[in-house]
């Protein structure tokens, strides 16, 4: 489950659910070397599989993926991340190489080596492994040499355990052949990329977001033709941007030409071509971005290396890059002189890097050299260069897999060509306070990597530690993956992950520990016995809760009260703020992440230091008006939710009415109180769903399929263009069928066409599904039917009322006709008839690809497309836009979770200082990264204390005599302890008390205890697991000034 980084209302992937009917071929693992008989014309294999890949990267991209041989040499943690995010992208062939054996402290990040494999062969051991992720992918181990005949072999490249001369070698040789580079290295808490795919690469798109559209609504003569926009939005261009125009009126030139460059004037303004000599633009008109190929040019390492340009990583550490360049040259040259790494906080080793990192920069002629050698920073890199972080290696990993994407497919723009990054912030907080080398020696066990940084006090403290994971999707599988490596909960410590969800075929690509074996199996438990396979010590329990008040019986006082912190990897944004609510109240750190395609963010909330998940919210989305859905649609974002609205009102909401109005004797007196013409509505539904169309054959499904066609697609378009002709002038005397209002043309029905007969068999096989009636699959059998079918002659009408705007909707007044709702009852059927009678509401699915869902979806929102001269969408454009899909890719899962693992190392050290902290963000598809420490918690103030969100007033309900508080003396406590007044007293909705209550109310409430009047306002009884009751309060202070004070602890346990 993971989420949008850029607004909290979008919040939504990772445990996201889809296909499960698509087959699946058996592992190729026997390999000997690139597999040669594997087809490069793919298309796209199982497409449910890779449907969250070509989400993102899209179709085109995803085929020259699968036409990419990469090569990836080094299998410690840092090549196991990135050949598992290569191997579940999609790619046409995978080569593992490694000459190196599996020692102890290539288990603290190399999650596919067990302890049993140390002294074999890392790549051989890794492959059967790394191949059970995606069978489309072959896999081979190679272990021989890496020479220019073996290499041309490839399209990509990756070195991440190499020597600087070994870089240098491959470097001039990939660079001359044509073979796209990547060199990736991790140090401990220092992170290296570099890239060189060639002299002249084109990218096919930069960004990756849509290409954006807009209304015309003017275009001058001119040298430079002066556009204007509709003002309901922004243009959103920028200048440099190319366009192209459709549905110009009168300045046909622009109709179709080629792409023009723009100039952005304002918001809803920009220039074009020289338009002088075109004709007099009349109305209308679209503008549509174009995506232009840019072509780059790369310099080889050896160049590269001299005059480095840099992706900068954090814009606080503005100078780092240029130091890290250094002190990488001086580690290999350190390496190279003593044939081993930098000892762990080894003074002496620390002292000659240092000298020789001044040499090395001394030597330097070009950009690379640096004015001041920070020296504190390249001992520091020196004191933790032998280590082997998992959540640093699955950051750097995530990077460096999507740059091996943006090489295969030109999507995306690549690092150009040195990215470094450090958290040297893990490091302990108080200053001098250097950790000893006998702390940090190997103590040949799995996770030595990690003491060799950190020391051996942090690994007995990770084992001690209680977490609570929510969600078991993608950002789940990858947190539990690096738990498990870091030793969190490998003592006396426990991991409770929950999640409610099963295991879908749609998951496989993100997913990672979950395989086509597991599919339908539960997420949380196969998550943590994948997981035991990588760490047996881990000890993780798996739940399938969901969140909510209604667990919180399960996760009580006593629960929470016994959790170190707490890990998101949630889909939606209420059981986020759910969990940000009980986190502050437990006063726990949590770990908030999310995800939405190339965007990540992470947000650490740490308790009584920075500002809660909740204290920031998102402006509300835009919604699509009713009306435009109605009657005036103008994209086919429109015609999708109004074919999911079809849906949802045609075969979910009737049939539960009416299996309610069948079962429920309270459905009429429920349904009678509905405001405006509900009521009316509803039993209109119920009727039609129990009596006028009730079906009896698939012949009767048929017809009500056939005539609800002509309803939608030709009477309904009919009587609004009675009721506003295509001339129809406003009351200003401009065009009503203009700007965003397109003028619509009723369809006229042939069996003959695809998508008219797609619309029937869906909508006839899903009205038959509601009544338990059987479907049928045959075409032929059911245009035979159709000769039959008798469609009623229909005439507009007059006086026919259609509502222009939302605003006119809601003036309207909805005048209910009593005497058809008296009619109505006594036409429906005695619910006793619902004994010999089911209706079968059906829930939409998009994922079955048999079960006509998307069927129907596709083929009602393209034939309402048609009716307003809409571009229509495939299959998949209308799968990702119904279905609500939040794309979700490995590779950002991978690095965002690798940032969330290096706080979760600051809190379990106890760090306090805010700047030590870092909430993220970035999006790899431009490349962009941006680091900031956590807000601190806003502070409040009544007389002289300050408080904040983390603080409140701990009352006790039970007095020393036994007996519980009452209201009188609550308020009078408050009073005499705090001097505050109360005015106003709530439990979650339950109003309690508040000073305009009436006297006869409080004389009641004044003397009874405050569990008693709780439980009677709330009608609800306490459980037995509530131990306290959080109050909020409205209060003056002495001088009757209303002041801010924080919620109230009432204990009463």
């Amino acid at each position: 489950m993971s989420s949008s980084p850029l607004s909290k209302k979008r919040r939504l992937s990772g445990s996201e659910t889809t296909g499960s009917h698509c087959s699946s071929n058996s592992v190729r693992s026997e390999l000997s070397h690139i597999p040669t008989n594997v087809s490069t014309n793919h298309c796209l294999p199982n497409e449910c599989v890779f449907s969250f890949f070509s989400y993102v990267l899209g179709h085109d991209a995803m085929k020259r993926m699968q036409s990419s041989n990469v090569l990836i040499s080094g299998l410690r943690g840092l090549g196991v991340e990135i050949a598992k995010n290569v191997i579940l992208g999609g790619v046409k062939s995978v080569t593992l190489h490694d000459q190196g054996s599996a020692e102890w402290r290539d288990l603290s990040s190399q999650f596919y080596l067990r302890e049993e494999d140390l002294g074999r062969n890392r790549a051989e051991v890794s492959q059967p492994r790394l191949a059970e992720l995606n069978s489309y992918v072959p896999v081979t181990a190679y272990t021989g040499a890496l020479t220019e005949e073996y290499l041309t072999e490839f399209q990509v490249v990756i070195l991440t355990d190499s020597n600087l001369e070994e870089q240098l070698r491959l470097g001039d040789l990939c660079h001359s052949k044509g073979i796209k580079l990547i060199i990736a290295d991790t140090r401990g808490l220092f992170g290296q990329l570099f890239c060189d795919f060639g002299e002249e690469m084109i990218v096919y798109d930069t960004n990756g977001e849509q290409p954006l559209s807009a209304m015309i609504s003017m275009i001058t003569k001119d040298s430079q033709g002066l556009v204007t926009c509709l003002d309901e939005a922004r243009h959103g261009f920028e200048t440099g941007d190319y366009v192209t125009f459709t549905e110009v009126q009168g300045m046909t030139e622009l109709n179709g030409c080629q792409p023009i460059e723009i100039k952005v004037l304002g918001p809803y303004t920009f220039s074009i071509c020289d338009t002088s000599s075109f004709s007099e633009y009349i109305r209308g008109g679209i503008v549509s971005q174009v995506k232009m190929p840019k072509k780059i040019a790369f310099k080889s390492l050896s160049a590269s290396m001299a005059e480095p340009e840099f992706v900068l990583t954090d814009f606080a550490k503005f100078d780092r890059p240029g130091q890290l360049h250094v002190g990488f040259q001086a580690l290999h040259a350190f390496e190279k002189k003593h044939k081993r790494q930098p000892k762990p906080w080894n003074q002496s080793d620390a002292d000659e890097l240092v000298s020789i990192a001044n040499d090395v920069n001394a030597n330097q002629a070009g950009s690379a050299k640096v004015e001041q050698l920070d020296e504190e920073l390249l001992k520091k890199l020196t004191y933790v260069a032998a280590g082997d972080l998992a959540p640093l290696n699955a950051f750097i990993g995530g990077l460096a897999a999507q740059e091996v994407m943006k090489a295969c497919t030109g999507k995306f723009m690549p690092i150009r060509q040195w990215l470094y990054f450090d958290a040297i912030e893990c490091l302990p907080e108080t200053e001098g306070a250097l950790l000893t080398e006998e702390d940090c020696a190997p103590r040949n066990c799995r996770y030595d990597g990690q003491i060799s940084v950190f020391g051996c006090k942090l690994q007995d403290e990770l084992a001690k530690q209680r977490y609570f994971l929510v969600g078991a999707g993608a950002i789940g599988c990858e947190l539990l993956k690096n738990f498990a490596m870091m030793g969190l909960a490998c003592g006396d410590g426990e991991v409770i992950v929950t999640d409610m969800d099963t295991i879908e075929k749609s998951n496989l690509n993100r997913q990672f520990l979950f395989r086509p074996w597991d599919v339908t199996k539960m997420k949380s438990e196969t998550a943590a016995s994948a997981v035991k396979q990588m760490n047996p010590s881990i000890r993780i329990t798996g739940h399938q809760n969901r969140v909510g008040p209604d667990t919180e019986k399960i996760y009580d006082d006593e629960f929470f009260e016994g959790l170190h912190g707490v890990a998101n990897a949630l889909d939606n944004v209420d059981a986020r703020m759910y969990m940000d609510r009980r986190c502050v109240y437990y006063r726990k750190p949590l770990l908030e992440s999310g995800t939405l395609g190339t965007k990540g963010n992470v947000q650490v909330v740490i308790p009584f230091l920075t500002e809660s998940y909740s204290s920031s919210q998102d402006p509300p989305e835009k919604s699509i008006p009713i009306c435009t859905l109605k009657n005036f649609p103008n994209a086919i974002e429109h015609t999708l939710q109004w074919a999911r609205d079809e849906f949802e009102g045609l075969f979910k909401q009737p049939a539960e009415n009416a299996m309610q109005y069948l079962t429920d004797p309270k459905f009429m007196e429920r349904t009678l109180k509905l405001p405006g013409a509900q009521p009316l509505e509803v039993l209109e539904a119920v009727y039609r769903s129990l009596v006028t169309d009730r079906p009896s054959s698939r012949k009767d499904c048929v017809a009500w399929a056939r005539n609800h066609w002509q309803v939608q697609y030709s009477n309904n378009i009919r009587q609004l263009l009675h009721n506003f002709p295509p001339d129809q002038l406003t009351s200003s005397g401009a065009p009503f069928w203009s700007g965003p209002k397109r003028c619509p043309h009723p369809l006229e029905f042939s069996t003959s066409n695809e998508l008219h007969m797609d619309y029937i068999m869906a909508a006839a096989n899903l009205f038959a599904q509601t009544y338990g009636l059987a479907g049928s699959t045959d075409r032929a059998a059911v245009i035979r039917l159709l000769q039959d079918v008798k469609v009623p002659v229909f005439t507009p009408k007059s006086g026919v009322k259609i509502h222009v705007s939302d605003q006119e909707l809601q003036n309207a007044n909805a005048s209910v006709d009593d005497s058809r709702l008296e009619e109505l009852k006594s036409l429906l059927p005695t619910p006793d008839v619902s004994s010999e009678f089911k209706l079968f509401p059906v829930d939409f699915e998009k994922d079955d690809d048999s079960n006509f869902h998307m069927d129907f979806i596709v083929a009602a929102s393209n034939l309402r497309a048609e009716n307003y001269d809409i571009p229509p969408a495939d299959r998949h454009k209308s799968k990702l836009i119904a279905g609500k899909i939040i794309p979700a890719i490995a590779t950002t899962t991978a690095a965002v979770v690798g940032l969330v693992c290096l706080e979760l190392l600051k809190i379990v050290q106890g760090h306090r200082r805010l700047e030590s902290y870092k909430n993220g963000f970035m999006n790899l598809a431009l490349p962009f990264f941006a680091f900031s420490e956590p807000i601190a918690a806003p502070r409040h103030k009544y007389y002289e204390n300050e408080w904040t969100l983390w603080d409140r007033f701990e009352v006790k309900g039970v007095q020393p005599n036994g007996e519980e508080m009452t209201l009188r003396q609550f308020l009078d406590y408050f009073k005499n302890e705090h001097k505050l007044e109360i005015t106003m007293l709530s439990q979650g909705v339950s109003m309690l008390y508040s000073f305009f209550m009436p006297a006869a109310k409080l004389k009641e409430r004044l003397d009874l205890p405050m569990t008693e009047i709780v439980t009677k306002v709330s009608k609800k009884k306490l459980g037995k697991h509530v131990r306290a009751l959080v109050f909020e309060l409205c209060c003056n202070d002495e001088t009757d000034e209303d002041v801010e004070v924080p919620y109230v602890r009432y204990t009463i346990h």
